[in-house]
C-alpha cells in the first residue's frame, strides 16, 4: 500500500480525530450537568454539537473505509447538510415552530468549530 494513499492518511489521523470526538461531546453534553453561565448554556452545546456529528458521520475517528455511507458523507456535502439542519432549526425557532428561543448568535455558533473541523478535513482529504 502507497504510504500516502488516502487510507493511511486517513488512519494515520483517526486517533486525533477520536480525541476531539470525545472532547466535543463531552464538552456538549456537559452543558446539560454543570452551570458555568450563559455562554456555557446557550452556545457551547450549538458549537460543539455539529462539530461531534460531523467528526462522527464523516466517520473520521475510526479506520478507513469505502462504502456507501462514506461516498455520499464527502467533506462539502456533509457541511452542507449540516449548516442547512442548523439553519433550518434556527427559522423554525424563528416561526415558533416549537417552543426555543431564536438567537442570531447561534448561527455563529453553529459553524465556529464546524467550519474549521471542515477545512482541516478537506486539507486532510487527498479526493476532496
Amino acid at each position: 500500500m502507497n504510504p500516502i494513499s488516502p487510507e493511511n492518511i486517513h488512519d494515520k489521523y483517526a486517533p486525533y480525530w477520536a480525541i476531539a470526538l470525545v472532547v466535543l461531546a463531552g464538552m456538549g453534553l456537559a452543558t446539560v450537568w454543570i452551570d458555568l453561565g450563559a455562554f456555557w448554556k446557550g452556545y457551547v452545546l450549538d458549537m460543539a454539537g455539529p462539530a461531534w456529528n460531523y467528526i462522527l458521520f464523516r466517520g473520521l475517528f475510526t479506520s478507513y473505509t469505502n462504502n456507501a455511507w462514506t461516498r455520499f458523507f464527502t467533506p462539502k456535502r456533509t457541511l452542507i447538510i449540516f449548516l442547512l439542519v442548523c439553519f433550518c432549526i434556527e427559522t423554525m425557532q424563528l416561526f415558533n415552530v416549537y417552543d426555543a428561543t431564536f438567537d442570531t448568535w447561534d448561527l455563529l455558533a453553529y459553524v465556529s468549530i464546524l467550519v474549521p473541523l471542515f477545512l482541516i478535513d478537506l486539507k486532510l482529504n487527498v479526493k476532496g
